[in-house]
């Protein structure tokens, strides 16, 4: 097999690994707007500020401590060794899910049954409130996070690689990053998982049925109170998985709730009802930014990753604006 030919290969597998990355915080937007019908703004923000509360707990971080010493004159920073990964992921899991009763208690309950646009606003706020929160508990430096994912490039894969070269050839194997391989397989269990939920529990009827009518879901005796908290407490998860596996991988910082605006081109593509369309749709941004990078940006100056995904969602909108598994919404005047 030709270089040239592996070299492709080897674009193409790592831009489906960085395409599961985009998918994992985009199926957190997909939870909300099936739940509520409402894009929610603030799901990059909560991967972060999941990402910051995980942390804070593995490092035995005292939270607020700055806001702390900084009132009383104290020293205080930590309160011990910190938790083990998984005890700490669990008592984060529980933050999260006290987040979406905060959530649903001081915001959503007062907003039922008004315009999208307002919903949405609402989510603008909530994003800009966790940031802030998130910098007084945990503090705004970059933090590292270990749960003890494999990570660095797999020198079983170079070396199985390196055999298919042609005979002669100076090749030296594929590269493909464990952690993205982590967060491939784990992608996928949580696309089975809530794809059977959404299509095979009462509760997840109940989210589709909230969706399309809240009045009519109120009136068949559905709570709205009780679906929203589910569906926040569910994306309060996939953000925390989100923000350990981009966390992971590039270090907690705040520029870490800007993959939100990476999840919009995908959810474009996709579809914002579908779950299995968040996924396609990561890949495909995932695969197109680098084979894009790869073989058009050294003819236009290089940096085509950075815009190439909001070209091909602009396309997406012009010719099919409802996604590849979108539903399409035909309105009778």
């Amino acid at each position: 097999m030709s270089v040239e030919l592996l070299n492709f290969f080897e674009t193409f597998l790592n831009g489906l690994m960085a395409g599961v990355m985009y998918s994992l915080v985009a199926l957190g937007f997909v939870l909300i707007f099936k739940a509520s019908g409402i894009f929610n703004f603030a799901q990059g923000v909560m991967a972060l500020f999941a990402a910051l509360t995980l942390v804070g707990f593995m490092t035995g971080q005292v939270p607020f401590s700055h806001l702390i010493n900084a009132i009383f004159g104290t020293e205080l920073h930590n309160w011990g060794a910190g938790l083990p990964a998984f005890l700490a992921i669990l008592l984060t899991m529980v933050v999260m899910v006290a987040l979406a009763f905060l959530i649903e208690k001081l915001v959503l309950k007062h907003l039922v049954n008004q315009e999208p646009i307002i919903l949405f606003m609402a989510t603008i706020g909530l994003a800009y409130f966790l940031e802030g929160l998130g910098d007084l508990m945990w503090g705004s430096d970059v933090k590292t996070l270990d749960v003890g994912l494999p990570s660095g490039g797999s020198f079983w894969w170079e070396d199985v690689t390196r055999t298919w070269a042609a005979q002669g050839a100076e090749y030296y194997g594929m590269y493909i990053d464990l952690l993205d391989v982590s967060a491939a397989l784990i992608a996928v269990v949580l696309v089975i998982a809530l794809s059977l939920f959404s299509q095979y529990t009462a509760t997840g009827r109940a989210l589709r049925a909230v969706a399309d009518d809240h009045q009519a879901a109120l009136s068949v005796g559905i709570s709205l109170r009780r679906i929203w908290v589910i569906v926040w407490s569910i994306a309060g998860f996939v953000a925390l998985v989100a923000g350990i596996m981009w966390g992971s991988k590039s270090g907690v910082q705040f520029s870490l709730s800007l993959i939100a605006l990476k999840a919009l081109p995908v959810l474009i593509l996709g579809g914002f009802t579908s779950i299995p369309g968040a996924i396609v749709g990561g890949l495909i941004i995932g695969v197109g930014e680098k084979l894009a990078e790869a073989y058009i940006g050294p003819m236009v100056g290089g940096a085509i990753e950075n815009w190439f995904a909001y070209v091909l969602a602009l396309a997406f909108l012009l010719f099919r604006p409802q996604g590849l598994f979108g539903d399409r919404i035909i309105e009778r005047i």
